[in-house]
């Protein structure tokens, strides 16, 4: 710990809250630091001398509309607690934006580590990289088994018409962040629009899952899924295709991208697929849909970042060539719904 007053996070405020609402946490001065690699809600590794926590909060500045949701994050890792699914306790949520200027949200602090590039996984042997990435899909089968109701979630979405409305809300993302020219993307928006498939059952959603969105235990198992703001209740064949997207883009070695999939023992696209479908029992027969719109999707996040960077409302180190990946992606989309 090393920050006494991290950017977005009055530790002062924060302790007085904390005092209030879980009395006796805190036992010593909060020191603060802000969690690398993150790209949409700010996450503070926050300390005592003594204990650790999380606090996650929205960005600074410029916030989509839908987007960056405390309460419903705070939720879904709430109910999802007592279910086959790893995710850390939750603490504490404050939706008074008096306390820090957000509203945030307290968890417990999980050890494990999160790979983002191939260079970490590489040390590991293909035998523990492929433990590993299984263990991810093993994780995602999971997820999408645990019936809603069951733990208080019936109400956390609306599948019917969840594809349509998915591709409504990331368009409308985009004309929000609107600051440029997007060679092809209100093609593939229309595209996407025009050939929407008929959704399987339903099941809880995460919205963002890949690798380094988890944590991975000494013994290479899932120690908790992360960053849980775009989660609803939905299509999960759009986490399957997200995941596939990720790895494809990172195939490329752009380097602001998570290149795990270049990892010896890192298993390839199509076995991903066949697994997740075999343990599953799901149709991935119209998976190219999915996998065209999470390429647009992942353009619409990442261009919203760029529009945030470039009006000084987020912090961390990459941000200035994050808008060079907009175009590419847009291409991988138009190009998947052509097979």
């Amino acid at each position: 710990m090393s920050e006494e007053h991290p950017p977005g996070l009055d530790l002062v405020r924060l302790r007085a809250h904390l005092d209030e609402q879980v009395p006796g946490l805190v036992k010593g001065v909060l020191t603060a630091e802000v969690v690398p690699g993150g790209r949409s809600n700010l996450t503070y590794i926050v300390g005592d001398g003594e204990s650790r926590w999380v606090v996650r909060r929205p960005p600074l500045g410029h916030v989509l509309p839908t987007a960056h949701d405390m309460t419903r994050e705070h939720r879904v890792i709430s109910a999802l607690r007592p279910t086959a699914v790893p995710v850390p306790a939750t603490i504490t949520l404050c939706q008074d934006t008096q306390v820090i200027g957000a509203p945030f949200y307290v968890m417990e602090f999980v050890a494990g580590s999160a790979y983002r590039y191939a260079d970490r996984l590489e040390p590991l042997g293909p035998q523990r990289t492929a433990a590993i990435a299984d263990a991810l899909l093993r994780t995602l089968v999971e997820l999408h088994a645990v019936d809603p109701e069951s733990v208080g979630l019936g109400d956390f979405g609306r599948p019917q018409g969840f594809l349509e409305r998915q591709l409504r809300r990331w368009g409308k993302q985009l004309d929000s962040s609107r600051s440029r020219d997007i060679s092809g993307i209100d093609q593939l928006r229309e595209r996407l629009a025009k050939h929407l498939p008929v959704s399987g059952a339903p099941a809880i959603v995460h919205g963002d899952y890949r690798l380094d969105n988890v944590l991975v235990d000494s013994h290479d198992r899932i120690a908790a899924v992360l960053d849980w703001e775009m989660s609803t209740l939905g299509d999960p064949l759009t986490d399957l295709a997200l995941l596939v997207a990720y790895d494809e883009v990172g195939k490329k070695d752009v380097g602001f991208v998570s290149n795990v999939s270049l990892a010896p023992g890192y298993p390839g696209t199509d076995e991903v697929i066949a697994r997740y479908a075999e343990r599953s029992g799901r149709d991935v027969s119209a998976l190219n849909w999915y996998l065209g719109f999470a390429f647009f999707k992942l353009a619409v996040i990442l261009e919203g970042i760029f529009y945030r960077y470039r009006h000084g409302q987020t912090v961390g180190a990459g941000f200035d060539h994050i808008g060079e990946l907009v175009g590419p992606l847009v291409t991988l989309g138009n190009e998947t719904l052509k097979d």
